[in-house]
Formats: C-alpha cells, sequence, structure tokens
C-alpha cells in the first residue's frame, strides 16, 4: 500500500518514513502552494488538505505544528515555521532570557484526505525551552527539551525524538487509524517517486 505525504519539508518526510516504513510506502509530494494563515492549527492544516485536494487524486496527508511558549502567551504558536524563518532559535532565547518559568507545549496536527474524507489527528508534547541551543536536527529541535527525556533537547536525542515528539504523537495516532483501515488507500495510482513535484493553484 501507498500513501503521500505533501510538504515542502523534507525533514518532516524522513520523520514519518521512518515511522510508518513498516507498515506502507510513504511517497513525498513536493508541493509548491501558499499555506492558509490563522490562528487555529487544526483550521490550516485542514483547509490545506480540502484545497489541495482536487489537485492529488491519491490518499495522501499533510501536517503543520507550533510550538507555544507559555510565558510568551503561546508565541510563535501557528505561526512557528515564520518566525523559526526570521528569528530562529537565537531569536527565542533572546526572548525568553532571564525568564525562570520556560514551560511550553509543541502542537502537531495531521489531517488525511482518503478521497475527500478528512481525518485529523493530534500530537501534544509538555515540555520547556532550554537556555541554550544543544544539539543537531532541524527548526527548533535544539531547543525544545520534551518532558520525559532527561533533559535531552530534540536536537541530542537524534533518532529517538520519534518516541518523545509530537510529530511522533500524532504519526502514532494516525498508524492506528491506518492499521484498522488500509482498505481505504486502495491500490497505487500511477508512478510516484520521493521528491515528485505537484504545483497546487497558489505559489
Amino acid at each position: 500500500m501507498e500513501l503521500h505525504f505533501v510538504s515542502s519539508n523534507s525533514h518532516k518526510y524522513e520523520e514519518f518514513r521512518r515511522m510508518l516504513s513498516d507498515l506502507l510506502v510513504l511517497r513525498f509530494v513536493k508541493v509548491d502552494y501558499l499555506e492558509p494563515q490563522g490562528e487555529d492549527l487544526e483550521g490550516i492544516v485542514v483547509t490545506s488538505a480540502k484545497w489541495l485536494s482536487p489537485y492529488l487524486r491519491r490518499p495522501f496527508f499533510m501536517e503543520d505544528s507550533g510550538l507555544f511558549i507559555d510565558a510568551l502567551g503561546g508565541f510563535p504558536g501557528p505561526f512557528s515555521s515564520y518566525v523559526f524563518r526570521k528569528i530562529g532559535n537565537q531569536g527565542i532565547l533572546r526572548l525568553m532570557e532571564g525568564v525562570k518559568e520556560r514551560g511550553a507545549s509543541f502542537i502537531s496536527l495531521i489531517a488525511l484526505n482518503i478521497h475527500g474524507r478528512i481525518e485529523v489527528f493530534e500530537g501534544r508534547v509538555r515540555g520547556s525551552i532550554a537556555e541554550e541551543a544543544r544539539g543537531g536536527g532541524w527548526g527548533f529541535d535544539p531547543i525544545f527539551i520534551p518532558e520525559g527525556s532527561g533533559g535531552l533537547t530534540y536536537g541530542e536525542l537524534g533518532e529517538r525524538k520519534d518516541l518523545f515528539s509530537h510529530r511522533g504523537a500524532s504519526c502514532r495516532r494516525l498508524r492506528e487509524f491506518l492499521e484498522r483501515n488500509l482498505q481505504l488507500l486502495g491500490p497505487a495510482i500511477g508512478p510516484s517517486h520521493p521528491g515528485e513535484g505537484a504545483r497546487g493553484p497558489h505559489r
């Protein structure tokens, strides 16, 4: 069975591929489109999945996530990707200088589109913001410490990140659904290869 992951982010694809590879073949469809903006992660990802449905005539899923920092009133939240591009981890650390209460949540929302039927899966992880960037990874990995990790950031956990992460949590819920409903995916339709491009209605 095949399922397609739609994103412009190859790092997300690699994480999902690791977590689903023993269940199905996950294809990466890199779509160039303008993501809707808003303050609701679920609304953003569901709107995107509906919007792209006419252009992808096969089952696919999308994911959006946000880092919600308590001391910053939930910032950057649904604007996490934009904020990371603008100020990066060092910008967040500067905003948190001298702040003792460093609690934060990382939330992941998956929208699965199976021939127009939308299913949503959420992953939510509590943790804290590190005092300094540590480890590798991508995005906010070096500054987020998930609960239960022994004080390690996502960036220090390597592939073990999947066991602790918000994306790992949402993917486990997606996987549970797929294990019960693999027949809904149907046979593969046409050739598809990781990294294939598909253009949505807007750049």
